[in-house]
């Protein structure tokens, strides 16, 4: 007997839409059609409220082809489906990265005469970002605007839309144009724009926009300081950057492992360490519980300083807070030891790394390369070389490059032509390494062989 039975006199299709409702955001989907059965044979027939529901739940925990099944099951209780439940499946194409399939679900909901709302056309202008259509996404913009159904979720749609596709210019226009019309931009507008401003490394302009944002009375929060703070890292203007820094602490924000690390990094970057150890000490005196990133940057640091004790006693304090070390920790361990001319050890490790089953541990395996080539044991080097099973454009860059440094310049120019047989690519400095150190040690033909076999490789594609 349904659990509702009892109440079947004050049963309503209200109430059945609340019991619907409630097991589909609990993820107990097969309950909710229980439900909608027991209803039906209750009396209470379900409408489209219900089916939208259902249609919402299969699109965020089943599969778009379940959900839009649901589509026929109202044909046939002869309920037509409405604008809601084609946003809503259009929706969950966009959020299962089906474009093109939302597209198609678009056209049919105008093929079957459902008129699209505000909403509607906000999704079709995302799907169009999304799929690199930012002139039709614009021309939907302007239908909607025309018809003034503009909703501001619209505006952030297209600001960001257009940031993400490389017409930052286009969406500070748009933003300042919006702005003259007495249009009060909303926090994720903001957020949007000096994210696309600091992507496209125009810091100016995102300080600028930061500067207003502040000043309208709303807070911008901690990310969107370390967006613009990373930004200043990344244009080499660190002194901005730890204004920044400096300025969110005065703001009385709580810095996350995220933005210290930003930092940390930037200073090691810069061979800053007395620096990145006091950011260091900050953040441990401000009682942040450091993360795998956290932990990886301070790594980086203890490496590059020649801590190598300190760095190998995070490992261990890594697994006592219950985190797995990843790939990437142990590639600055190999890399650590090789830096400190420890090439037992770095070898070691990379038979710890394989046993943890690792893989192919490719970059830490350029490391060991690189490190046995700068510390003159080129001979060692070539041997490992030789038996890598996999190899990437570093890899054979490291090589040619190591080989110049040792003058063996015959060697790196075979190694050079065979990197461009296999489709890879050394940087061209270093291919200008090969031929000058031929032509200098008088091998001037093998020079010209090697000019040609580099030129034909371009037109390979």
């Amino acid at each position: 007997m349904p659990f509702w039975a009892p109440l079947k006199s004050s049963l309503s299709t209200k109430l059945l839409n609340i019991t619907v409702s409630s097991l589909c955001k609990a993820k107990q989907i097969p309950n909710a059609e229980t439900a909608i059965v027991d209803g039906i044979r209750l009396g209470v027939l379900p409408d489209v409220v219900t089916y939208n529901t259902l249609i919402d739940a299969y699109c965020r925990f089943a599969t778009l082809d379940v959900a839009y099944s649901v589509l026929a099951r109202m044909h046939d209780a002869g309920i037509p489906p409405d604008v809601v439940s084609f946003n809503t499946l259009i929706s969950g194409a966009v959020r299962k990265s089906l474009f093109s399939k939302s597209l198609d679900l678009f056209d049919e909901m105008l093929k079957r005469g459902i008129n699209p709302d505000a909403w509607s056309h906000n999704i079709l202008m995302n799907c169009l970002f999304q799929l690199g259509k930012p002139d039709e996404a614009n021309r939907v913009f302007k239908e909607i605007v025309l018809r003034d159904e503009v909703h501001p979720a619209t505006y952030n749609i297209m600001i960001n839309g257009l940031c993400k596709n490389g017409y930052v210019g286009n969406a500070l226009s748009l933003f300042r144009n919006l702005q003259s019309h007495g249009f009060v931009p909303q926090v994720l507008t903001y957020h949007a724009l000096i994210n696309g401003l600091c992507k496209a490394r125009r810091l100016k302009d995102a300080r600028r926009v930061l500067k207003e944002f502040g000043e309208t009375g709303n807070e911008p929060n901690a990310v969107t300081y370390t967006t613009v703070m990373t930004c200043c890292f990344r244009c080499r203007l660190f002194e901005e950057g730890l204004e920044i820094l400096s300025e969110m602490r005065s703001l009385g924000f709580t810095f996350d492992g995220f933005a210290y690390c930003t930092v940390i990094a930037a200073m090691i970057k810069t061979g800053r360490m007395q620096e990145a150890e006091e950011i260091v000490e900050m953040m441990v005196s401000s009682g942040v519980r450091p993360d795998l990133v956290s932990y990886n940057t301070l790594i980086n640091l203890y490496c590059r300083q020649g801590r190598l004790d300190d760095a190998l006693r995070l490992l261990d304090e890594i697994e006592g807070e219950g985190l797995e070390c990843d790939q990437y920790t142990h590639t600055i361990i190999v890399d650590g030891l090789c830096k400190a001319g420890n090439f037992d050890g770095a070898q070691r490790h990379l038979n710890y790394m394989n046993s943890l089953g690792f893989g192919s541990n490719l970059v830490a395996f350029n490391c060991f390369l690189d490190g046995l080539g700068k510390a003159g044991h080129i001979d060692h080097a070539l041997r490992l070389f030789e038996v890598m099973e996999v190899k990437d454009s570093f890899t054979y860059t490291i090589v040619v490059h190591n080989l110049c440094r040792a003058r063996r310049f015959l060697c790196a120019s075979k190694v050079l032509v065979s990197c461009l047989k296999c489709g890879y690519q050394v940087l061209r400095a270093t291919q200008r390494a090969v031929i000058v150190g031929l032509r200098s040690i008088g091998y001037a033909n093998e020079a010209r062989k090697v000019k040609l076999t580099i030129r034909l490789a371009q037109f390979v594609p």
